[in-house]
């Protein structure tokens, strides 16, 4: 499901991995780990225990409005970057700006916005994301 999910598909998770760990319920390792960047992000708790009124909403970045959703998931793919170091070199930057900023998760946030700005460049040029892009960006943080 989570190769290629459909944005449904994929706050659906958030929603179900978040309900399960307020319950108590096992989760698989994917739902912990998203569960636990939920929990790291208070400021998307009511979002998240609140499917049936967030699950359609749409943010809105010309109106300032955080995607909650977008946030996350970019939080599940950056981990798993690092995890298996792909694109290659993206550990040792994780690690660097890490050490750096002296908060993993601060590394991410600005690890994000580079992850953003490739995502946004494949976009408008419709190109695949190009890692030498994400790289650049990286390097100036």
């Amino acid at each position: 499901m989570l190769f290629n999910p459909t944005r449904d598909d994929a706050r659906s998770f958030l929603f179900e991995s978040w309900r399960k760990r307020r319950a108590g319920e096992l989760l698989t390792p994917l739902e912990d780990l998203a569960a636990q960047l939920i929990a790291k992000h208070p400021e998307f708790h009511t979002v998240l225990e609140k499917p049936q009124h967030y699950q359609e909403k749409d943010y809105l970045p010309e109106h300032g409005m955080t995607n909650p959703f977008l946030h996350l998931m970019m939080h599940l793919t950056i981990e798993e970057q690092i995890s298996i170091d792909q694109p290659a070199g993206v550990r040792a930057h994780f690690s660097r700006l890490a050490n750096n900023l002296g908060s993993e998760h601060d590394a991410q946030h600005r690890m994000m916005e580079c992850l953003g700005e490739m995502i946004w460049q494949a976009q408008r040029s419709r190109t695949q994301p190009d890692a030498a892009v994400y790289f650049a960006c990286l390097e100036k943080q």
